[in-house]
């Protein structure tokens, strides 16, 4: 994601929360994103709170801040928000060397992410 995607403005029914630094592959943490993505927000925690995924638990935080952001900051009804985006980035990538046979050495490489829940009041249906 570029510069310029990261600081879109936001539409006056949402809220974001941004959660960097995340010490999981952007790949992996994607597979969680795509499960909440476009889901109510009480369907989205209820599948993060039952999922498996170790990483599970900081997305459902994040999910959770952007839902007090909605609230507090935006004053949004909380029972008729939804997850409108969920993204992942590439955040850094620790590097470090484990010591194979015959004075070799193999390399280790520890990703990190960053995360981007975007939370929607839906139009009222008349």
């Amino acid at each position: 994601m570029g510069k310029a995607a990261r600081e879109r403005t936001l539409a006056d029914t949402e809220a974001r929360s941004v959660v960097n630094a995340i010490r999981v592959s952007p790949q992996k943490l994607n597979l969680v994103a795509m499960m909440i993505r476009g889901k109510d927000v009480g369907a989205a925690l209820n599948d993060l709170a039952f999922s498996r995924r170790r990483i599970s638990d900081t997305v459902k935080k994040a999910l959770e801040s952007a839902v007090a952001n909605a609230e507090n900051n935006h004053q949004l009804d909380v029972d008729r928000l939804y997850v409108k985006e969920a993204y992942v980035g590439k955040a850094f990538v620790m590097k470090r060397f484990r010591p194979r046979a015959r004075g070799r050495v193999g390399k280790i490489q520890k990703p990190f992410s960053n995360l981007t829940i975007v939370v929607r009041e839906r139009e009222e249906i008349e």
